[in-house]
């Protein structure tokens, strides 16, 4: 991006969190203040899982025993939001506090700028962090922390300086968008911090080790040699992301259900069984009770829209109640499980509808830690954690996408909006009374849409990797 349209960025970004950033500070102080030892902040990631994809959030086919446990003893908000509703931006907006008008990555593909690259034959031009790009990591680290991520980063592109350990991360295991060979459910090749290393377990088609289970015991282990020092863990697992792959279909084997809906069970299984071992590994350290473990979701369902895939996601009814899937503007393609546990700080078993985004996640983790507040479009939920009864703040939620066609959404109060191409009208939704979005009642409150209009205005800033048509 040129340096004049980051200026003006950072600018815009610095007048309108001046005053956020100034109550944030003396929330901090005043947390701070309180606590004995910074607490260990776990983020956990699911890849495609639906709102309805766990047993606390409405699945009844297959069980998450280990999420639900997350939320028994913690607080789960019904009313969360991922970044965007595709995997890169979503990651980019939890990484970098902005929304999808003011982050790096905006679409899982570039306008222009960026790199050109290739998914197998095909040339894809991709957008990815750069040298004036901060995450939460980085910040985090400046303050202190330990920082680890095991998983999937997506936010490299196919630029080779864009990877984790030049963006905060101080330990990093796991696979780029840029190296094929790391890539799937059983890779030949995996990352250790920026060193290639090879996996002879899966040469020549060979499935010994599965991405889920390495994710989960780098994470354990990594609980398990910490020391006093507090750690930033973000656990970026890849299911249950196509295809559908799995080690074994466990207990639904026996299942009278068609193949792909078996996998797709055991997928979200052996993921719900990594929640289980890190929750034990920190009882085992003892450090139960000073870590907060958050659990969420990068977008809706379905990762291609395929016969496929929608029989199997519409089979387990991932999305509830909710409509559309992934790539979607609808609370089916973003709103997704949120929970937070910190035993003994947060109250257990609670539920706040409070609306939260993934820019909101970056000035949690900050007031939570006791470090300096950054610009962001996000603000802290730490109150919402301690009090999940406490009315929201009054304020916009933002999205922005460019796939098929360019598309926004804003969420405002009990409103809200979706438009689809940049000329479109708004459509204007009630959730409060229709949370499915079924009936479009824009033309009854013409001065909501033109608040929600004035605000997309003020938001949508075009950038070097999405540029605004001529």
């Amino acid at each position: 991006m040129p340096s004049t349209a980051l200026n003006r960025r950072h600018f815009l970004q610095n007048a309108l969190s001046t005053s956020a950033a100034f109550a944030l500070s003396n929330l901090t102080k005043s947390f701070a203040a309180q606590t004995k030892r910074r607490p260990n902040i776990i983020f956990i990631l699911a890849d495609d899982m639906g709102y309805a994809d766990t047993s606390v959030y409405g699945q009844r086919k297959f069980k998450t025993p280990h999420i639900d446990r997350l939320a028994a003893e913690g607080v789960r908000f019904a009313q969360a939001y991922a970044g965007a509703p595709v995997c890169a931006p979503s990651r980019s907006v939890l990484m970098t506090g902005l929304n999808t008008g003011h982050t790096r990555v905006r679409d899982n593909f570039a306008l222009a700028a960026g790199h050109v690259g290739f998914k197998g034959k095909e040339e894809i031009r991709r957008a990815s962090l750069t040298d004036a790009d901060h995450t939460i990591a980085d910040y985090l680290a400046r303050s202190g922390y330990k920082t680890a991520l095991f998983g999937k980063w997506h936010l490299d592109g196919y630029d080779p300086a864009a990877t984790p350990t030049r963006h905060g991360f101080q330990t990093f295991k796991g696979w780029l968008t840029q190296t094929a060979s790391t890539q799937g459910y059983f890779p030949t090749q995996r990352y250790d911090n920026e060193r290639l290393i090879d996996l002879p377990e899966n040469a020549n088609g060979k499935q010994g080790r599965y991405d889920t289970t390495m994710i989960t015991d780098d994470s354990v282990n990594y609980i398990q040699q910490s020391s006093d020092t507090p750690f930033f863990l973000y656990v970026a697992y890849d299911a249950p992301h196509s295809p559908y792959i799995a080690p074994d279909q466990g207990s639904y084997a026996k299942e009278p259900w068609d193949e792909d809906e078996k996998i797709y069970a055991a997928m979200i299984g052996h993921l719900d069984n990594g929640v289980g071992k890190i929750l034990a590994a920190l009882k085992q350290k003892g450090i139960d009770e000073d870590t907060i473990v958050f659990f969420a979701s990068d977008n809706g369902p379905r990762s291609e829209p395929t016969p496929q895939q929608t029989k199997v996601v519409n089979f387990f009814d991932s999305n509830g109640a909710l409509q559309g899937y992934k790539r979607d503007m609808y609370e089916g393609g973003i709103r997704e499980p949120f929970i937070a546990r910190w035993p003994g700080h947060i109250p257990a078993g609670k539920v706040s509808q409070v609306p939260i985004f993934f820019p909101d996640v970056l000035p949690t983790a900050l007031d939570l830690a006791g470090a300096p507040p950054q610009a962001t479009d996000g603000i802290s939920i730490r109150p919402y954690l301690f009090r999940p009864e406490a009315r929201p703040k009054d304020r916009f939620l933002y999205w922005e996408f460019y796939e098929p066609v360019f598309e926004q959404a804003v969420r405002w109060g009990k409103w809200k909006a979706v438009r689809h191409g940049r000329k479109g009208p708004l459509e204007l939704y009630d959730l409060a009374v229709d949370p499915a979005e079924k009936n479009n009642i824009a033309q009854h409150h013409a001065d909501v849409v033109d608040r929600i209009e004035r605000y997309i205005g003020e938001t949508h800033k075009p950038s070097a990797e999405y540029p605004d048509p001529a």
